[in-house]
Order: C-alpha cells, then structure tokens, then sequence
C-alpha cells in the first residue's frame, strides 16, 4: 500500500498530465507555422488566425469548464478532455484544408482550456497546504515539459515529407496516457463535500494526509461552505464579498498575457527568422527556448513555498521588464542575432521562475470554496481571450512595424504587472484554502 506522500504525488503527476498537453498543444504549431502557412497561402493576419484559432476553442472550454467541474466533479470532466485532445490531434494532422484545420484547432482548443482551469484545481483542492504551492507549480513544469517535447519533435521532423501533419501527429501518444491515468485517480474532496458526498470527502482527505489532518480540513471545508451548495453563477461572482477577489484574479490574467510570454511560445522561429535566422537555426534554437522555460520551472517549484508568491511575482515581472527593454533595443540597433537569442532566453528564464507558476498556483488557490470553480474558469477565460488577441495580431505588427516597438510595448504591459503585483496581491503562502478565503475577508473589512 502506497503511503500518504507517494499517494499525493502520484496523483497530482497524473492530474498534471493535463498541463504536458496544453503546453503541447499551444507550441507545437510554432515548428508548423513556416510549412501551414506555405500549405495554405496564408497572409499574417491568416497566419495569426489559423495559430489563434486554438485559442478561441480555449476560452470556450475555459468558460464552460468549471461549471460542468461544479456540476459533475473535476474528475469526470477531465476524461473528456483527455479524450478531445487524443481526437484534436488526430484531426489536426489529416487536415486537408484551412476550415478543417482551423476546426480541429478550435475543437483542441477546447480541451486546453478545460485542463488550464481543472488541473491546477484539482491538485490545489487534494494538495495538503505545506507543499500546495510545489504541487501546483508541478502542472506549470508539465507545461514547459510539453512545450520543450513539441519543440524537438518539431526539430527533428523539419525535414520529412508532410512534416507538420506528423508534428501534430505526434500528440496522440501522451493524450491517451493521460486519458488512461485519470481513472486511477480520486474524485476531489471539497468537490465531494459539496456533493453531499462527506464520507467520501473525509475517507480521501485521511488518505492524502491522515485522519488528524482529514478532521482539521472536513471542519475548515464545512465553515467556509456554510450549508451553501447552490451551484455559482457568473452574476454572482461579482457581489461585494467576492468582487475584490475577483478583480485581483481578472487582472492577472490579462497581465500574464500582455506581458508577451506566448509570442515567445508560439512565435519562437518566426521571430529568430525576422531578425536573420535560417529557418533550420531557428528551430533549433526556439528548442533552447523551451530547455530554459522547463529548467527554469525548477526554481518556482523549489522556492514557491519558501520565498511565496508575491516575491516571486515582482522579481519576474521586474526581470522581464528588463529583458523585453534589452529584446527591443536588439532589433532597433539590428544587434547580433546571438544577442537576440541571449534577450528571449532570458525573459523566458524570468517568466518560467517567477510568474508562470505562480500565476496557476495564485488562480488556483486565491478564491473562496463556495465559487472556486466557476471563479477560476472566469479567470481561465479572461487569460484566454487576450492570449488569443496577442496570438492573434503579434505577426500583422511585428511585420508592420517592427520588432523594436512591438516588444517596448511588451516591456510596458510586464512593467504595469510589476506596479499591479506592488500595490494589491497578498502573501498567500502556507495557508489553507479557508484561512486564503478569511484573508480576503480581513482585508475587505479593514478597507
């Protein structure tokens, strides 16, 4: 029999397959984009869409995802998108014209906004609060993993006849093992609380951590609910006790968007290749991209519960102010394409551990119990929509007016991150989800 730590741990790597999937899914078509964009005679503004396309399913999915979480468990939901990414994949690469590709890419996109809303809920729900913050930021290592994956199979299938089908070919693989997984895996407490489903909810919570631990969290689980089952509506997020929350999560996620971390991600070779790169250098070095975003992960898993959040957050978003200043100064003086590389890669090493992390471990964690989950698929949904308008329109201005101006703006969105992390996001480091919620509380009756 597996004890507590392993069990944990087990579980929350399965749930965090998710994240290997989304990071998978956003980056593959970075390799795609020079051999779709020939395929189909795409100008920049169809180029942005047929890469964005994925995006518009994702706000969908992120959307719809925590009501049908509240609904009918985290667990069973997410077998269906595992289940829509393994079909995605599939659809995608035996696409035969721009419709049927942009379909299928809105048809995954639904599964990657689903698991960017349920997985890091469900690993904050079962995690024990020592170690929460560790277990969340291990979905975010889950997605550069993915990310660095679709990168060197995009490296080492340049070459080959149809090579984008087989890129996203490829895909299939890891969505069938995630699919496999979530059975093996346990219905979330709190989710069960809500239910109505107690025994259960204590019997997995005794599992996780002890009996001891299990009585503390049932009790801390009942008064946060407050007999209140009702499922959530959007309307109601917004009531004075939970505005502030809200707001707080809304602005991060349109933040952690704007401050231009999927240009990089999406865009990686086309943006090497704008400022003097073969298509070949390109994707091997877009790979180093994904090698520093995943080797970087490690530091916010190993100090996310010791230095918290909010340090984290400042330090990232203050080092990639500097570094897009430093990206931006490099295409207006047409600096070394070396020196290029040397900016993006170190933007990416500030963003993968400071703020990638921490934003799905904050989003997870920072909303009261009784509208957690229709609270994190809104703020899902509104990272979403400005990752999809970023995505979408990065191409049209990087060709219209430059590398230079299109990445001071960047600088400027990671600086406004920095002065919004100064001045309203608390330290919510080992703290319970309930005593999370009190903390909001506090600082509304004191305002």
């Amino acid at each position: 029999m597996l004890n507590k730590g392993a069990y944990i741990y087990i579980i929350c790597f399965i749930a965090t397959m998710g994240g290997l999937m989304f990071g998978f899914d956003i980056a593959i078509i970075s390799g795609a984009v020079p051999f779709i964009q020939l395929y189909f005679h795409w100008n920049e503004l169809q180029l942005g869409w047929g890469v964005s396309s994925l995006l518009v399913g994702a706000i969908i999915g992120a959307f719809g995802s925590g009501i049908l979480a509240d609904k009918y468990g985290r667990k069973k939901v997410l077998i269906y998108v595992a289940l829509f990414f393994t079909l995605s994949s599939l659809a995608t690469a035996l696409s035969i014209s721009s419709a049927m590709f942009i379909s299928a890419r809105l048809f995954g996109g639904l599964s990657v906004g689903s698991a960017s809303v349920l997985c890091p809920l469900y690993v904050a729900e079962v995690a024990p609060s020592r170690n929460r913050g560790m277990l969340v930021a291990i979905y975010q290592l889950a997605i550069t993993i993915g990310i660095i994956v679709s990168y060197i199979i995009n490296y080492w299938l340049h070459n080959v006849d149809n090579s984008w089908r087989w890129m996203f070919a490829t895909g299939i693989v890891p969505s069938l093992l995630f699919f496999i997984g979530l059975f093996f895996i346990p219905e979330s407490p709190r989710w069960l609380f809500r239910a109505g489903q107690k025994e259960k909810s204590f019997q997995i919570l005794t599992k996780i951590g002890g009996k001891d631990l299990a009585e503390i969290e049932i009790k801390e689980i009942a008064d946060s609910i407050k007999g209140d089952m009702k499922s959530v509506t959007i309307g109601q997020l917004f009531k004075p006790n939970s505005r502030k929350v809200i707001l707080v999560g809304f602005f991060l996620a349109v933040l952690v968007q704007i401050s231009g971390i999927n240009t990089i991600i999406d865009y990686g070779p086309k943006i090497l290749m704008t400022a003097g790169i073969g298509i070949k250098n390109a994707l091997l070095n877009t790979s180093f991209i994904g090698l520093i975003n995943c080797l970087f992960t490690f530091i916010a898993i190993l100090l996310i519960d010791k230095t918290g959040r909010r340090l984290l957050y400042l330090i990232g978003s203050m080092g990639m102010t500097l570094t897009l200043i430093m990206l931006a100064c490099s295409f207006y003086f047409k600096l070394d394409n070396m020196i290029t590389l040397v900016c993006i890669l170190l933007f990416c090493a500030f963003f993968a551990s400071c703020i990638g992390p921490v934003f799905w471990t904050l989003v997870a964690e920072i909303y009261p119990n009784k509208i957690r989950g229709s609270a994190v698929a809104f703020t899902s949904f509104t990272q979403w929509i400005f990752n999809f308008l970023i995505v979408l329109f990065f191409p049209y201005f990087l060709a219209s007016v430059g590398g230079a101006i299109t990445f001071m703006f960047l600088a400027l969105m990671s600086l406004i991150q920095w002065l919004f992390t100064y001045m309203y996001l608390p330290e919510t480091k080992g703290k319970s989800l309930e005593e999370i919620e009190q903390l909001w509380n506090v600082k509304k009756t004191d305002n």
